[in-house]
């Protein structure tokens, strides 16, 4: 007889919600949610005032734990969002048979490393493909979504519209496991440095000149280049990263060489007492990743 999974998952979910974390259901085995699409909603029960996603329907009423939890053996969802919460992922290659090739959690290492910080002691698990989740606390009143290796190769992150699998669910890869007590560290404030957008500065009008594109570029060169320059101890690799990937566009445009990007930061940074080798590394991936962005005008 197929051993009945269904406490334990509910007693995960329960778990979670006992730290405030919104949980929802995710089909048995998967990562997928269990809750059904707008296309097929009903407009009945919860949605009777329209359409509700996962995000909306996650919880931490334990009597709708409950009565989820005992319909099926669901693995569980915890939405990042709604529970105040930012989630680091580190994951491995997609190519197992690539022994060389660095995982999240190497290049996650090495920017904690850049940026003057030791990798950040929190709640974290480990995940089926065998990666790992940190978990942090949002700062309050500050909306952050999600990313996509932006920050570093192999390194995400989830937070509002985003959701992850939690401790105790399994699926055809493996479980699931806490690797310590669930207690979510806040995030940091370098990290949260990066993980904030740039503030986005008024667009060229579309009609403007050549000569009024490169002076409007001009005075955004010179705002990063101070920007950086009065960095603090613990904020300069964030600094030089904001505003390579600010300064990007300009490049991608035509407005400035990225030469002269480049040797300006570089000396922003170098400035700061960031390591030559720090402020390459960080210009080239955040200057290649606007680059290949903001291939058009106006898409930043």
């Amino acid at each position: 007889m197929t051993q009945d999974t269904r406490p334990a998952l509910l007693s995960a979910a329960l778990d979670a919600a006992e730290h405030g974390w919104h949980v929802f259901p995710l089909r048995p085995g998967t990562k997928r949610p269990a809750l059904h699409g707008e296309k097929t909603c009903t407009r009945t029960g919860p949605c009777a005032a329209g359409h509700r996603k996962w995000e909306q329907r996650a919880t931490t009423d334990p009597g709708r734990i409950q009565a989820a939890w005992s319909r099926a053996p669901f693995n569980v969802g915890i939405a990042t969002g709604p529970s105040g919460l930012v989630v680091v992922d580190l994951d491995v290659p997609k190519d197992k048979g690539s022994s060389d090739a660095p995982c999240g959690a190497t290049t996650f290492q090495a920017l904690c490393e850049r940026a003057g910080h030791p990798v950040p002691d929190t709640y974290r698990t480990r995940t089926a493909s065998g990666g790992t989740h940190l978990y942090f606390t949002a700062p309050t009143g500050v909306r952050l979504t999600n990313t996509a290796g932006g920050i570093a190769a192999l390194v995400d992150t989830r937070a509002h519209g985003g959701y992850v699998v939690a401790a105790g669910s399994t699926t055809p890869g493996g479980r699931y496991e806490a690797l310590c007590a669930p207690v979510a560290a806040p995030l940091p404030g370098w990290l949260l440095s990066i993980l904030q957008p740039a503030p986005k500065r008024p667009e060229a009008p579309s009609v403007a000149t050549a000569g009024q594109s490169r002076r409007y570029a001009d005075t955004a060169l010179a705002d990063e280049v101070r920007n950086v320059a009065s960095a603090v101890t613990g904020g300069r690799e964030a600094a030089l990263f904001r505003a390579a990937r600010a300064l990007g566009r300009f490049v991608a445009w035509g407005d400035l060489p990225r030469s002269v990007v480049e040797h300006a930061l570089q000396e922003a940074g170098e400035a700061t007492g960031l390591t030559v080798a720090e402020c390459r590394s960080t210009l080239r991936s955040a200057l290649n990743w606007s680059i290949a962005h903001n291939q058009q005008r106006g898409t930043a």
